[in-house]
């Protein structure tokens, strides 16, 4: 079964999961007070990009009304009106994109507890990398800045710049945990790469195989944290020790080190995956992990667990068609206005997800059992039927 928006939280999702004190606290340690009283104060303009996200792709004036609408309702508006388009869309200049990265930096943290359903295996907390990018409105800012993809040749080059994104997931919550954006001439192990600072012992991190390589392998192991990684096809791991379920000890080795001396001891895994009917064709997959004691983790076990690699794919999903809207491109002109709503749509998934998570743990459900389209028109709702705490 699914749960209904009737049976999700009725408190307004924005002030709830940030609220009023910490937004302005991280205005002021962004540099983003204002110095006079203006219309659009600081703190408001936070809770109006991420109205943006929240109601992506509605317009501008739109979504300020969602915003006051409960504050409207309750005679709390006092002189203050709705501001100008052009108004909001300087507000929105003045802000900034770092409140909002410095935001989602102190709050995206794992939700799950062991109770959690899906979320950890064997006293692991279950964590997935991985990376996508974003359309953004087509100028010349940010086509300098982000570049495009393709060769610039005819019908071969994309209609618009785009933003990569490496993201670290909770598997179990489908929270981010981390994110990492730049243009897309910048590769996702790049990206990947600067996502350890966001590890730490107890958890098990699933990647796909163009991850796989020593730098990268030691970056993430350097923080404690074990690793069940696919094996691009071409990649030779000779058996150095057979293991009694059939996977077996062999060494990776860096690009760099071409004499063999400095190996890394990984555990491998093969098997086939059978696609449905009778005719079809099994793909072969190795997996390397951490993980070397058979008896403790099991092969078997483990190939099923990697299978949960493709939920980060979801979260995609949630963000990009979901919540943003299927083939929307980001509006924002400027690559700082850029930056700001992928944030925003960050945190508000953030937002969603913990209102999921937490309506599951009151029902004893797994959060996958709850509509993240119903949670999200939940959200929409709460909203605008809630007065919150940012009053202009």
């Amino acid at each position: 079964m699914t749960v209904s928006a009737s049976d999700l939280s009725g408190l307004g999702l924005l002030t709830w999961v940030y609220p009023p004190g910490l937004v302005d606290r991280v205005v002021a340690a962004c540099g983003r007070v204002e110095q006079r009283k203006r219309l659009l104060p600081a703190r408001l303009v936070v809770y109006f990009v991420l109205g943006l996200a929240l109601f992506s792709p509605a317009p501008y004036l739109e979504v300020m009304r969602h915003l006051v609408a409960g504050l409207r309702g309750l005679g709390l508006l006092g002189e203050w009106h709705v501001p100008a388009k052009s108004s909001l869309f300087r507000a929105r200049q003045r802000l900034g994109s770092e409140p909002l990265r410095v935001l989602f930096a102190a709050t995206a943290k794992p939700m799950a507890t062991e109770a959690t359903p899906g979320a950890f295996w064997r006293g692991l907390r279950v964590l997935a990398v991985d990376g996508t990018c974003w359309d953004v409105a087509d100028t010349e800012a940010n086509q300098i800045a982000f570049g495009r993809p393709g060769n610039g040749r005819g019908s071969k080059r994309s209609a618009f710049a785009q933003v990569r994104m490496a993201a670290l997931v909770e598997v179990g919550t489908h929270a981010v945990l981390d994110a990492e954006l730049a243009g897309c001439r910048t590769g996702e192990v790049t990206l990947v790469g600067r996502l350890p600072r966001s590890c730490s012992p107890g958890q098990l991190v699933l990647a796909d195989r163009e991850f796989l390589g020593v730098p990268l392998w030691r970056a993430f192991t350097a923080t404690g944290a074990d690793l069940l990684w696919r094996v691009p096809a071409n990649r030779i791991l000779p058996v150095r020790t057979l293991l009694r379920d059939g996977s077996w000890l062999s060494d990776i080795h860096a690009a760099t080190d071409r004499a063999k001396r400095d190996p890394v001891q990984v555990r491998v895994l093969a098997y086939q995956l059978k696609d449905a009917g009778p005719a079809a064709a099994a793909d072969d997959y190795r997996l390397v992990t951490t993980l070397l004691d058979p008896r403790r983790y099991p092969a078997r076990q483990l190939a099923t667990l990697y299978r949960e690699r493709w939920e980060i794919e979801s979260v995609f999903a949630e963000l990009k068609t979901c919540q943003r809207g299927a083939k929307v491109v980001l509006s924002s002109k400027t690559p700082d206005g850029v930056l700001q709503q992928i944030w925003a749509h960050l945190l508000v998934h953030h937002a969603l997800r913990e209102l999921m998570v937490r309506t599951a743990a009151t029902r004893e459900l797994d959060p996958d059992r709850i509509s993240f389209t119903e949670a999200l028109r939940s959200a929409r709702h709460s909203v605008t039927a809630t007065p919150g705490g940012f009053s202009p």
